[in-house]
């Protein structure tokens, strides 16, 4: 049996895999300070001599902890020491929601304003990390995309149109040249390299790092399932065996994925922009999976939400369209006619969501004046039963465009009681309408499907 290559090695092919053979001139480091960080730091340290990439590094503190500030600070020190330009990022929790999320939400967030026109951030990773997270969605109940893991890359959006430049009190450093445009990928060069062998390579360079106390923390799920973790290892189940399930499965995934896309392709029809028209003899002609698939895409497409919606949820929901009944789930609605399925906006997300004209409303529609004559005191609001009254009085067509129930979650310009504008006005141009989705322009629900 031969013996794994040095781990520099690895990570040379593993970033020449992921990025080359052309690579960046510039790449963004997410340093945290913890022991796999900061050996990632060390091997693209390295791995720079023969590439010439220019480094740039950022620590997110989240100020959680009182000793958060110092160990971004002896992240700092590191990257002077080895020539490197380094960024501490500061965010503020406003104690709302579930706080390990809305961590993670504002790290990718704080990247992405921090990076200007880097494209690739490197994100330390490790197999351990993947173990764990296969472990934990596991005990979720996950499918097949779940017990995939994480990916190598992938691509993040997490700003829906502009990222505004970070404070001085946002960010004590430097960041990257250049003029930000949309979107960066996450590259993981780490994820087949263990958390020991890791750490083996910071200590033989004598490098530092410092163990995050949470990291004990029995009342963090992850911390709990590294405990478990171990128990299990000792049984035969190693973090190998379950990265190679993790394997499996993102070809599993890959493969249903494209099932997927074959069905949106035969079956969808265009409608208005954020909502879905499906065939519904051809949808319940499907495989229970690849419905499962392309209901719950319809969801996520119509909401512009990140995640899917819970299996159990979902399975309900599925059972109910196919007996013909519909129902809502995940800020959307599925409507069932005789001849097509629909998924539109639930008014119950939106109802209470008003924004001034030129600002993101809904979180996916940007809606701004084509000319200089709008009134500023202009909204943004749903359609609703009083937008679709005033619509039908206005237009000379004998048969609305789309169902009644389908219009009233729609984005509407109003200027008080009076309605302006909505989009079942295809030749009013005193408004221009665009509709994004995780921060992306809209291309469409097939385009929604390939690049997730």
């Amino acid at each position: 049996m031969t013996a794994d290559p040095p781990l520099q090695q690895r990570f040379a092919d593993e970033m020449g895999r992921l990025l080359g053979p052309d690579f960046p001139s510039d790449i963004g480091l997410a340093v945290s300070g913890g022991g796999d960080s900061m050996a990632m730091l060390y091997l693209a340290h390295n791995w720079t001599h023969h590439f010439g990439v220019r480094l740039w590094v950022a620590t997110v503190d989240h100020g959680l902890r009182p000793e958060s500030a110092s160990e971004a600070f002896m992240v700092a020190e590191e990257c002077r020491i080895l020539g490197w330009p380094h960024a501490t990022l500061r965010w503020v929790w406003d104690h709302s929601g579930n706080v390990q999320d809305a961590a993670r939400r504002a790290r990718l967030e704080l990247l992405d304003r921090w990076r200007g026109g880097v494209k690739h951030v490197l994100f330390a990773h490790s197999l351990d990390d993947q173990a764990e997270t296969v472990i934990m969605r596991l005990m979720r109940g996950s499918g097949v995309d779940g017990l995939a893991g994480m990916r190598a890359s992938r691509d993040v959006v997490p700003n829906p149109i502009d990222a505004m430049p970070l404070s001085a009190t946002e960010c004590l450093g430097d960041g990257p040249d250049g003029r930000w445009t949309p979107g960066y990928r996450i590259v993981r060069p780490c994820l087949g390299m263990s958390r020991a062998d890791l750490r083996h390579y910071a200590r033989v360079l004598k490098g530092r790092w410092v163990d995050d106390p949470t990291n004990q923390d029995d009342s963090f799920a992850r911390v709990r399932v590294r405990k478990m973790l171990a128990l299990l290892q000792q049984d035969g189940l190693s973090l190998a065996a379950l990265a190679e399930t993790a394997q499996r499965m993102t070809r599993a995934r890959d493969a249903l994925q494209a099932r997927l896309v074959g069905a949106v392709r035969d079956l969808s029809e265009t409608t208005l922009p954020g909502q879905v028209l499906l065939d519904r003899d051809g949808f319940a002609a499907l495989d229970t999976e690849t419905q499962m698939r392309l209901l719950t895409s319809a969801l996520c497409y119509v909401a512009s939400s990140e995640y899917r919606p819970r299996a159990q949820a979902s399975d309900m929901l599925l059972d109910h369209i196919l007996s013909g009944k519909g129902g809502t789930l995940h800020g959307a609605r599925v409507i069932v006619g005789a001849r097509q399925l629909r998924v539109v906006r639930d008014t119950g997300a939106v109802h209470h969501r008003h924004s001034p004209l030129g600002s993101m409303w809904d979180g996916q529609w940007h809606i701004e004046p084509t000319h200089d004559g709008a009134d500023a005191n202009a909204i943004v609001r749903m359609l609703g039963e009083d937008g679709w009254r005033q619509w039908l009085a206005r237009v000379d067509r004998p048969v609305p465009v789309i169902p009644h129930n389908a219009a009233l979650s729609l984005p509407a310009v109003w200027q008080n009681a009076t309605l302006m504008w909505c989009p079942l006005w295809e030749d009013h141009a005193d408004y221009r309408a665009t509709r994004y989705v995780l921060g992306r322009r809209d291309t469409g629900f097939e385009a929604f499907c390939l690049s997730h």
